[in-house]
């Protein structure tokens, strides 16, 4: 078993493999380059000004200890198992299952991408992989992964509220994030060759692709808990699910690598839902960020691995 980019190496890195396609995800003009860039220099900037008045948040995090950054990482571990799952589901919804070690390493391959490429890159590369070595239509993927989204938004929203506001306003926000999402899908599904019989839409299957995402939703809940409780033993466990559901959001505009600065702010201005102070979200998402590069790091090495074993074997 093989992942091959565009007739490329499985471990090289080419301009044409790794670059998405302006018509796939609606690169127009210079305008979006130039919002990242802006986008992370102000985040560096916002960021040095604040370590600049509090030098002691530094001291602090490079006292971290090898326990707590051990135990990000398997929670990380899960979280991209939980993924993995989420884009197996989406993939039945186009009759196109994978098998194991196939999905671990397209879901690698894609998470690493997606990090580093701006804009839902690995949405794209899986796409690709899939046209490719499938048969499976870029646009009818898509689709899919719209109500992977979908179920996504709505159970975002679900969290960011279920907590901190009243039940009506509860109902009221999940009502507008379906609303939301299922005006995209059908928009999508209107104006694409690909309509909504082409996916496999029986009652399991949009159940397994909701279970999946609430599912990678709880790690995510998990993980950040992790990060709140250690800089603030006060956080509570409401708090945390708030904190989530605001960071989950930043997705929907990732246009920086990583969502560097997007998710942080998200989680500024929705302080007064999981009143989490400005501090602990700092300091928590920068051990986040440190901690995810690491499991980048291992995702690069065991596909490295994986492909090194299988090219001895053929020799």
């Amino acid at each position: 078993m093989e992942i091959v980019f565009r007739d490329c190496r499985p471990v090289s890195v080419c301009r044409e493999c790794w670059q998405v396609p302006a018509r796939y995800v609606g690169v127009r003009g210079v305008w979006r380059p130039a919002l990242r860039v802006a986008v992370l220099a102000a985040t560096i900037v916002a960021f040095a000004v604040y370590v600049a008045k509090h030098p002691e948040l530094l001291r602090e995090l490079g006292q971290t200890p090898l326990w707590v950054v051990t135990g990000l990482l398997l929670l990380y571990v899960g979280w991209f198992a939980a993924l993995a799952l989420t884009v197996q589901a989406t993939l039945r919804l186009c009759r196109v299952p994978l098998a194991f070690g196939e999905l671990g390493l397209l879901t690698a391959y894609s998470t690493l991408v997606n990090f580093f490429v701006p804009g839902q890159g690995g949405l794209v590369v899986r796409g690709l992989y899939m046209k490719k070595q499938h048969g499976l239509g870029m646009k009818r993927y898509l689709l899919a992964s719209l109500l992977y989204y979908a179920c996504y938004a709505v159970v975002s929203a679900f969290m960011l509220l279920i907590a901190s506001r009243p039940w009506w306003q509860t109902c009221l926000g999940l009502a507008v994030a379906g609303s939301a999402a299922v005006a995209v899908v059908r928009w999508y599904a209107g104006r694409s060759a690909e309509r909504a019989t082409a996916l496999d839409l029986n009652v399991r299957s949009v159940c397994v692709l909701l279970l999946a995402t609430l599912l990678q939703a709880c790690v995510q809940v998990a993980v950040y808990g992790f990060e709140l409780y250690y800089v603030d033993p006060g956080v509570r466990p409401w708090q945390a699910v708030t904190y989530t559901g605001a960071a989950n959001f930043s997705l929907f505009v990732a246009l920086t690598p990583g969502a560097i600065g997007i998710r942080e702010t998200f989680l500024y201005f929705s302080e007064q839902l999981h009143h989490i102070d400005t501090a602990a979200i700092i300091a928590a998402s920068v051990i986040d960020r440190v901690v995810f590069l690491l499991l980048l790091g291992l995702l690069f090495l065991s596909t490295v691995a994986f492909h090194a074993k299988r090219a001895l074997r053929l020799d």
